[in-house]
């Protein structure tokens, strides 16, 4: 039997080309080898956005970007996280099993703690359940559908690691192995991508180039890409190249290996080389950028499609929280 990836997508605007890079080309790759599952995750998304009409848009919006890229729902579990109320159940069933010095140690809550000590406020000012809990969700999504793998990037692994915590512990206490063991794993080669300013590609750091964005505005973005003053002629590192990096993720390896003797020979300047980034990159997201115009002016096949992935999504679900409450006693 094939094994069971599983990812969940948080709707927080339109993707970059650090998450395609990072978390949809993987996750699409790894679906033609396992069993995958993969969910719209808006309630985790409802920690930080509280706007309904924008949570929708959202959605829609990821949703046609993962559409887009190549993720058929006929040959992948495509659902809402929300149309799927055992994960819920099963986010009960969890919290008995999970120590809150567990949640202490969570990232997320302790960059927020750290930053309130900092700027002299309450440790927990603005930290709602949603964010302090959010590892013990994440899991129920994980282990409701028996996953052997998630794909994620490295800032992620705590929370697999939490997974695993958590369900060792059910087990242990019944002596079971009910709740499988997952596994987090990662593309090395992607899972940081370089933005306009040379660090990691990032909303936060205002310097990302957006997948959908028009062929005028992604040469734009290219050409402001960050270099240093060698001229022309001078021959260029390609290892220490923001151009070079992101160039090696679209090009071919043919179009790579002549790229870098290019740059260690000399007679390239910054310009060609923004150049022909441009045109690699373009040519990639062509294609995907009209099918994603395509989905978002059918957003009732969106829907459609999601609905139809979350009632097979329940199906599955249904049969775990019947065994998992048949162990604990609540059959």
């Amino acid at each position: 039997m094939k094994k069971i990836a599983l990812t969940g997508i948080k709707p927080t605007g339109i993707p970059h080309i650090g998450n395609y890079l990072g978390a949809i080309k993987p996750a699409l790759k790894l679906s033609e080898t396992c069993e995958a599952r993969y969910f719209i995750a808006d309630y985790h998304a409802l920690n930080a956005c509280k706007d309904p009409v924008e949570l929708k848009k959202m959605t829609v919006e990821i949703a046609s970007a993962w559409l887009a890229c190549g993720l058929d729902p006929k040959n992948t579990l495509f659902y809402r996280q929300s149309d799927v109320p055992e994960t819920f159940e099963l986010l009960t069933i969890l919290m008995a099993f999970t120590p809150k010095g567990l949640m202490n140690r969570a990232h997320a809550y302790k960059a927020m703690v750290q930053n309130n000590l900092e700027a002299n406020k309450d440790p927990d000012d603005g930290v709602n359940m949603g964010l302090f809990t959010y590892p013990v969700l994440m899991a129920a999504d994980i282990l409701l559908f028996d996953t052997d793998f998630v794909p994620v990037g490295t800032d992620q692994f705590q929370h697999i690691e939490m997974a695993q915590d958590i369900a060792q512990s059910f087990n242990y206490v019944y002596k079971t192995q009910a709740l499988k063991i997952p596994q987090p794993i990662a593309q090395e080669d992607t899972k940081t991508v370089v933005g306009l300013d040379g660090r990691k590609m990032s909303k936060s750091y205002n310097n990302t180039i957006p997948m959908f964005c028009t062929e005028k505005e992604l040469k734009k973005l290219i050409m402001s890409i960050v270099t240093n003053s060698q001229t022309i002629e001078e021959p260029k590192d390609p290892d220490t190249s923001n151009i070079f990096a992101l160039y090696k993720n679209f090009a071919t390896p043919e179009q790579v290996e002549n790229m870098r003797a290019r740059y260690l020979k000399g007679g390239l300047g910054w310009g060609q080389a923004k150049q022909e980034l441009f045109e690699v990159i373009n040519a990639e997201l062509k294609p995907i950028r009209e099918r994603y115009y395509y989905w978002m002016n059918h957003q009732e096949d969106i829907w459609n499609a999601l609905k139809e992935g979350s009632q097979k999504a329940r199906l599955l679900a249904s049969q775990k929280i019947a065994q998992l409450r048949k162990i604990i006693g609540i059959d």
